[in-house]
């Protein structure tokens, strides 16, 4: 596919890591880890079609989790990355894993990972998923609701584990970009429909990390992909939300760097 001139983010110096975030999300959500990733990390991250600032698919090109795939690869071509370390959120930990088995991954950190999800489980993140884009939508006076502790909490308590942390400004432009992001209506169906494929063909380190307090895909997921996955690590994070960047940024980009110099040491 060529490329759509994503929107991204680039920084630091080291080894290529890419950031992928999840739907109705953008790369500012990893704004909080980003000076302890670009330490040790030449960081790429992306806006995936539809999001954020990035342009949707052209008309005819559905928004699959292998289309997305297809725009972070060319991406990552346009950056001169021919692998790289992939850490993924959510739907971006499902495009992290699809892009490993393409050969593409030094390794991958999936937090909360997309892909494995039943039928239950899919009517309550679907029912969430769309309260909350229904609420960046039409919530009166959003900035004032976000820039107060308690109602903030109450916002984006959904999706993050420790909404106190996170900064209110932050906050406030990732709900404008949610509210307004094509890539939502777009792909949510893609997500909620099909399963993450060719997991037992991974051959890169695998870490799955699942935040104890993720209301949105359910820890139990976790157990699935541990299951099929050759070289994977499951650990579970207490208190931490189902987008947890926010939540607790050292730990999560020590877990991203602390893999990477695993992978890389000598057997």
């Amino acid at each position: 596919m060529d490329s759509l001139n994503l929107d991204s983010h680039r920084g630091g110096s080291g080894p290529p890591l890419v950031l992928l975030h999840g739907i109705g999300h953008t790369w500012r959500g990893w704004k909080p880890m980003l000076p302890l990733l670009e330490r040790n990390f030449d960081v790429l991250a992306v806006d995936l079609p539809g999001h954020g600032h990035s342009p949707p698919f052209p008309p005819g090109v559905e928004s699959t989790p292998a289309a997305l795939a297809d725009s972070v690869a060319a991406a990552m071509d346009e950056a001169g990355f021919e692998a790289a370390h992939l850490a993924g959120n959510s739907l971006g930990g499902w495009i992290a894993l699809e892009l490993a088995r393409r050969g593409r991954a030094r390794t991958v950190t999936a937090i909360s990972p997309a892909g494995l999800i039943y039928a239950r489980e899919e009517d309550l993140a679907k029912a969430i998923l769309l309260g909350m884009r229904w609420l960046a939508r039409n919530a009166p006076a959003p900035e004032a609701l976000l820039r107060n502790p308690v109602t903030r909490t109450l916002f984006a308590g959904p999706t993050l584990g420790r909404p106190w942390r996170a900064d209110p400004s932050d906050l406030i432009e990732e709900s404008e970009l949610f509210a307004n992001a094509p890539g939502f209506d777009a792909t949510l169906p893609h997500t909620l429909r099909r399963q993450v494929e060719g997991l037992n063909e991974l051959r890169c380190p695998v870490l799955v990390l699942w935040g104890t307090r993720d209301v949105i895909l359910v820890p139990r997921q976790g157990r699935r992909f541990e299951r099929l996955i050759q070289h994977c690590e499951l650990r579970y994070v207490k208190g931490l939300g189902h987008v947890p960047m926010s939540d607790d940024p050292e730990l999560l980009a020590e877990a991203i760097t602390q893999l990477s110099r695993r992978a890389a040491a000598p057997a």
